[in-house]
């Protein structure tokens, strides 16, 4: 078994090395099963010719099913070999090469209809196109009879939007083996014709490939893509700013523009939709892109559905207002060093504020319902004197706490 094995890959390397055929005017395969090269000619003349390249001598031509009676002898080439023939090249070691030979002309491909299936309240997803055409198979023998198949492809071009933060244009690509009499392709999300060409062997030989472009298709389908913009606030002492992550989150009041971003003009109506839990808070159907401000605190999503006659697509945003929350320090230096300059308290989601600044007599000296803004030290424009103030602070949030803080506030400069 061992002397076996050693045998076969020995003749398989010196064969390889043997296999040296080529041909100028046409396209050489070797990635066919059962044969050694397919050679492919757009035509063939008396100038076609398949040629050996190799050191090997007394080489002789076969015809399959003869391997008595060479068609040739002692030559290096092989001239105007004919279409759907095999043949075998063999030296005086009795090494052999199996080709066969195709005339492109002769399978030409011809297409009589390339339509588009009409019934756009199925292509929302996906869309069929139809195909009538004559494709003649292409096939190759090996040396001992067997018939094998040759797929011819061709190609499906047409255009499409693609979302990147804005929808852009982009051009596909299918392909499918004919005499398949359809294929079914994402459906487009804008308006575009259909071309259909090939097949590959056309394009490798130079051959002018066989061309059908379809009626203008009106796209039906429609994707949004719900993405927000927030009203931002520089408020440093503010906390829970809006921002945006997984999740839109932030301190009320939170001012929200949401777009849509559908691919219009397919996209014709807008549904917008806001719900606090299971509970319906605001909807609209009439309005593209939808501003809202959330005051409460709590979780909401809100929810977009576009659509036309035919299709919809539908996405969601969560919102996320946070609790109220208020913080008063008990300290300030008004020095103008840019650092802690004014009193002021640290909040989130607040209704309502107000503040009163009293000194130590009880006389009240400032006061403000902004949260926020402070107090800067100084009253009647005037620096305050060092020392301890007194304050009251009622507020609101917007989920309904009371805030009343008292307390001292000492002021250093």
């Amino acid at each position: 078994m061992r002397k076996y094995f050693v045998l076969t890959c020995f003749f398989f390397v010196t064969f390889l090395s043997f296999a040296q055929l080529s041909s100028t005017s046409g396209k050489t395969y070797t990635t066919f099963s059962g044969v050694d090269y397919v050679f492919i000619f757009n035509g063939i003349n008396s100038a076609t010719s398949i040629t050996f390249a190799g050191s090997a001598t007394d080489l002789k031509w076969y015809k399959y099913g003869n391997n008595s009676t060479p068609i040739a002898t002692g030559v290096n080439s092989l001239d105007q070999p004919e279409d759907a023939t095999g043949y075998i090249l063999e030296d005086a070691t009795g090494k052999r090469i199996s080709f066969w030979v195709i005339d492109y002309q002769r399978y030409l491909a011809t297409i009589s209809s390339f339509e588009l299936e009409n019934n756009p309240t199925i292509q929302c997803d996906n869309l069929k196109l139809l195909i009538n055409a004559n494709v003649p198979q292409l096939l190759y023998k090996t040396e001992f009879g067997q018939i094998k198949i040759i797929p011819r492809y061709f190609t499906v071009k047409y255009q499409s939007q693609e979302w990147k933060d804005a929808w852009t244009k982009v051009d596909k690509t299918e392909t499918i083996q004919l005499p398949a009499t359809e294929l079914t392709v994402i459906a487009p999300l804008c308006n575009t014709t259909f071309t259909l060409s090939g097949d590959q062997y056309a394009e490798a030989l130079g051959v002018t490939p066989t061309s059908l472009v379809s009626s203008m298709y009106s796209a039906v389908s429609v994707k949004c893509h719900i993405k927000s913009i927030l009203t931002t606030r520089n408020i440093p002492n503010e906390g829970e700013t809006p921002s945006e992550k997984t999740q839109v989150n932030g301190s009320s009041p939170l001012d929200i523009l949401f777009s849509s971003n559908a691919n219009e003009p397919t996209a014709e109506y807008y549904s917008w939709s806001i719900y606090q839990g299971n509970k319906l808070l605001f909807s609209t159907r009439s309005e593209k892109d939808l501003r809202y401000t959330f005051i409460e605190s709590g979780d909401y999503k809100v929810k977009l559905e576009a659509s036309n006659a035919y299709c919809k697509d539908s996405g969601s945003i969560d919102v996320k207002v946070t609790t109220s929350a208020l913080q008063v320090p008990n300290v300030f230096t008004p020095n103008g060093d840019g650092k802690n300059d004014e009193f002021r308290v640290a909040y989130q989601s607040l209704a309502s504020f107000q503040c009163w600044i009293f000194n130590r007599w009880g006389r009240k000296v400032f006061s403000w319902s902004e949260p926020q803004k402070g107090w800067d030290g100084t009253i009647g424009g005037k620096k305050a004197a060092e020392g301890p103030y007194f304050y009251i602070i009622k507020a609101v949030g917007t989920d309904g706490q009371k805030f009343t803080r008292k307390g001292d506030i000492n002021l250093l400069r």
